[in-house]
């Protein structure tokens, strides 16, 4: 026998089993118990919230020969037929693909026809709101009087695209997101009578997963059991059928870029690239993240609004003391456009990059959010003891002389591959990746004490990758200035700790050797 999906397993079959939608349940079983059956229902809401459910289980309600409290009995002939897709009282339309005219007039013609048993005809139109504007006039007529033994149910995802003249002539019921407890009961309930072993940690990230939907949550919970067959399901297992990631990775990231340490944040965004995590649900997830330091910023009382563990809860508090809240509204804002623009993008990493790239350097934004980073970023420096340089007063200002910094000595004599080197300098960056291309232009060239090629760098964190990944970053500058010049380089990489910018302590050579530069048009 065929294996059946959970969510068609455990489709509810009566209106007890409904779950999250209680305000609707409870109306139809009452008009049940009273006779007062309408004529026509819209059922309105979000993906997998119950309504095609719902739906055929009010069209075997009001067909069910021994009705249990306004539900269906589920034994009666006329049950087993409409549970079974047999039944010529239930006829379900998809509207997608039958949306023409022609298709509503045939169900016009249809309902002249009495049931051959049971009491009503039901016709579940499913996606309603994709009928033609003609279909929609076709429908009219037969909407507003039908047959007494004619029922028609209406299902859409968007209701704002239902014209009005079909709205007025419905009930209409608005199927509620379900709640993250409610889903996740469920699916303990489920796993329980499948005998399957599964942390609630596990459960409940599929039950946020699902976002609101029974049906993408037990989707979900099929995929990562099939992944895990014959296993205990963990949450670390879930994590990594679905490619999200875990919470204790954005409290690193975050922390990274609080720190404006590049070069770690790049590193674990490398991580999760290498361990397979999808990067679009990453960039929603930190997104979130972010909004929930927001929420604990903003009151005291966010705690139950909260969904996570006491021990994520601790830390988040903890991280929402180190970031101002312009700042975190920048973050925000700045993983918000991404989150746009990385749905339909083809090279998803990149983004992510510059996006963090740009957090960590708010002077590359001009933005009000992006000035007042800047500051608190300075104001941080000068409480570690970091000495900011004034700028140098205009001409002609009355303030105190200040002392010129001492110029770099000028070598005597630069051997001819150096030179080559620096004549064809912006052309070898121009094939570099872009990473270190960014990080080796902050690099001052010049000449070592061994006649070798020395990169001088004041920042950190371009210091640090560079260093780090020399195997790779300057293995790959060595092959390219052979490839350039046909010279073979060696190559040092050194962090200034003079005090002094790198350009005073060593000459620049791409600024001294006056030869024609050999240039070429690259991405700046």
């Amino acid at each position: 026998m065929s294996y059946t999906a959970l969510y068609r397993k455990f489709r509810p079959q009566e209106f007890e089993d409904v779950k999250g939608q209680e305000h609707i349940v409870t109306t139809l079983k009452n008009q049940m118990k009273a006779d007062r059956i309408g004529h026509a229902y819209l059922f309105c809401g979000t993906r997998g919230t119950g309504k095609t459910t719902v739906a055929k289980i009010l069209a075997k309600a009001v067909n069910c020969e021994h009705p249990v409290d306004g539900s269906p009995c589920g034994e009666c002939p006329s049950c087993k037929a409409i549970a079974a897709g047999t039944s010529m009282n239930v006829i379900e339309i998809d509207a997608a693909s039958n949306n023409g005219v022609d298709n509503i007039r045939q169900i016009r013609e249809e309902v002249a026809y009495r049931p051959t048993e049971g009491r009503y005809k039901v016709y579940i139109i499913d996606e309603v709101h994709m009928l033609s504007a003609g279909a929609f006039n076709a429908l009219l007529k037969t909407l507003e009087e039908p047959p007494a033994y004619v029922i028609f149910i209406l299902a859409t995802t968007e209701a704002h695209k239902i014209p009005i003249t079909i709205l007025s002539r419905c009930q209409r019921y608005d199927f509620h997101r379900i709640s993250i407890d409610t889903i996740a009961d469920r699916l303990t309930e489920l796993m329980r009578e499948e005998n399957i072993d599964v942390e609630e940690r596990a459960i409940r990230y599929v039950a946020k997963a699902g976002d609101g939907s029974m049906r993408d949550a037990l989707s979900l919970l099929d995929q990562c059991i099939a992944f895990h067959l014959g296993e205990t399901l963990t949450y670390d297992n879930v994590l990594e059928v679905l490619g999200a990631v875990d919470t204790e990775v954005f409290s690193r990231l975050l922390r990274q870029i609080l720190d404006k340490n590049i070069v770690g944040a790049i590193g674990t965004l490398d991580d999760l690239v290498n361990e397979g995590r999808e990067l679009g649900q990453m960039v929603t997830d930190f997104t979130w993240y972010l909004r929930n330091l927001m929420l604990i910023q903003s009151s005291d009382g966010m705690e139950d609004v909260l969904d996570m563990s006491s021990d994520n809860l601790a830390t988040l508090k903890e991280e929402a003391q180190m970031v101002k809240p312009e700042i975190l509204m920048r973050y925000i804002r700045i993983f918000s456009d991404l989150g746009n623009q990385i749905r339909y993008a083809t090279q998803k990493r990149i983004l992510i990059e510059i996006a963090i790239i740009k957090l960590c350097k708010p002077q590359m934004e001009n933005s009000y959010d992006a000035i007042l980073d800047r500051i608190a970023n300075l104001e941080y420096q000068m409480e570690k003891g970091v000495v900011v340089q004034q700028a140098p007063a205009a001409s002609g200002g009355e303030s105190a002389p200040a002392v010129q910094p001492q110029k770099a000595e000028i070598p005597k004599a630069i051997p001819e591959d150096i030179q080559a080197v620096v004549q064809n300098w912006r052309s070898i960056l121009s094939e570099i990746g872009a990473i270190t291309k960014t990080y080796l232009k902050m690099a001052v060239p010049t000449l070592g004490n061994n006649g070798d090629l020395l990169l001088m760098l004041d920042d950190e964190n371009a210091y640090t990758y560079l260093y780090e990944n020399r195997s790779g970053c300057i293995d790959n500058l060595r092959a390219m200035i052979t490839e350039r010049t046909g010279k073979n380089v060696e190559i040092t990489v050194r962090k200034n700790e003079s005090g002094r910018r790198a350009q005073d302590v060593v000459p620049d050579l791409t600024q001294m050797i006056q030869y024609e530069i050999e240039e070429e048009d690259f991405d700046e």
